[in-house]
């Protein structure tokens, strides 16, 4: 059961009264235009509420507004989040706020059951949140026999290959492509739970789904970037249109 103060009850019956009646609220970590563009392309009506920079229980209160919440990409996880704070020389630009406050947001919507959607940090972050693991530097921990993340920060493309029995593979129709890759860091070990649903030729984890049955609760992850120009169609909008579809059905469940 949910436990608030008088004056958090308050202040959420404020927010909710703001709401408009059949509003599509989806909660986005931290905003940015492209992952904006890439959510109203699925559906010009939803409305995008930006979760950084407010504190913890404002965060939670707008969450309780919303009906889905985006994990979009940016700085490195934290390494001592997930038992390697010894590699921390290995990681490059972090925020420890972001973490903290991701970290809140993922378990609160997994509480609520409800939609989340993660890309590229937003996958590493998700998984470290639920009980996985990261490799702190894919060139040095694997290898470069693929190229993660070029020099010039432009999206080196590689082959996945996508798991045919897994809801990616059903979602986008296919098995096997080439996606755009903007990352140095990956899933190492697995949030208990989830199941590895896509992979990259030397075998680093490109995108991750719950496989907990008995659950209704949707929660996927990609590697790559579907809002970027640089993605192809068959793995950006089949993405956007599913996650806003499972947004919708928890929306009118919980009216």
């Amino acid at each position: 059961m949910r436990k608030y103060t008088l004056h958090s009850i308050i202040c959420l019956l404020i927010l909710q009264s703001n709401v408009s009646y059949g509003q599509i609220r989806i909660a986005v970590s931290k905003t940015y235009e492209t992952y904006d563009s890439w959510l109203k392309k699925a559906d010009p009506t939803v409305v995008i509420v930006n979760m950084y920079g407010r504190k913890t229980d404002s965060a939670l209160m707008m969450l309780e507004t919303c009906s889905g919440l985006l994990l979009t990409g940016g700085e490195d996880v934290n390494p001592a989040c997930y038992g390697k704070e010894n590699e921390l020389s290995k990681c490059e630009e972090i925020d420890n706020y972001r973490d903290s406050l991701e970290f809140t947001l993922i378990r609160r919507a997994v509480q609520l059951e409800m939609p989340v959607f993660g890309i590229c940090r937003g996958e590493q972050i998700l998984n470290v949140a639920l009980g996985g693991t990261l490799l702190t530097d894919i060139p040095t921990d694997i290898g470069t026999s693929v190229i993660h993340r070029s020099a010039a920060n432009t999206g080196s493309p590689h082959v996945v290959d996508i798991d045919r029995k897994s809801i990616l593979s059903k979602v986008t129709g296919v098995t096997r492509d080439t996606v755009n890759s903007y990352h140095h860091q990956a899933i190492d070990k697995i949030a208990p739970g989830f199941r590895i649903s896509a992979v990259s030729m030397n075998g680093v984890a490109e995108a991750m789904e719950r496989y907990s049955p008995g659950t209704k609760s949707f929660i996927m992850a990609v590697q790559w970037h579907p809002e970027k120009s640089t993605c192809k169609p068959e793995l950006s909008r089949p993405l956007a249109d599913n996650f806003l579809r499972h947004i919708k059905e928890y929306s009118k469940s919980v009216k």
